[in-house]
């Protein structure tokens, strides 16, 4: 059984800079999809970030293209997410999310497994 767990969020201003991180335990972690997903009050879940295995091959959500960026260690079983230039509309829950098979994935439901979340708050 993989766990996951998120670290790095917290409150921010417009413009800034902030890097998630998600630490994988329990399975092994160079054979999984991971993804970020984030989710406002009131609004759906949003695929933000997939970095597949062994390639490395990466997806963004429209909105975040060109802020931010995914990677992954696996040296480490380490999962990051690097934000730039943030936006109030930002703000929501960010979870870290795995999957069986290496390969990201664009929706929640094809993830196994989901870290617990973090708060990012972006202040205008």
């Amino acid at each position: 059984q993989v766990q996951l767990v998120e670290s790095g969020g917290g409150l921010v201003q417009a413009g800034d800079s902030l890097t998630l991180s998600c630490a994988a335990s329990g399975g092994t972690f160079v054979k999984l999809g991971m993804g970020w997903f984030r989710q406002a009050p009131g609004k759906e879940r949003e695929f933000i970030a997939g970095i597949s295995w062994p390639s490395s091959e990466t997806a963004y959500g429209e909105s975040v293209k060109g802020r931010f960026t995914i990677s992954r260690d696996n040296i480490n079983d380490m999962t990051y997410l690097q934000m730039n230039n943030l936006k109030p509309e930002d703000t929501a829950v960010y979870r870290c999310a795995a999957r069986r098979g290496g390969r990201y994935a664009l929706t929640d439901s094809s993830f196994q497994y989901w870290g617990p979340g973090i708060q990012v708050t972006v202040s205008p």
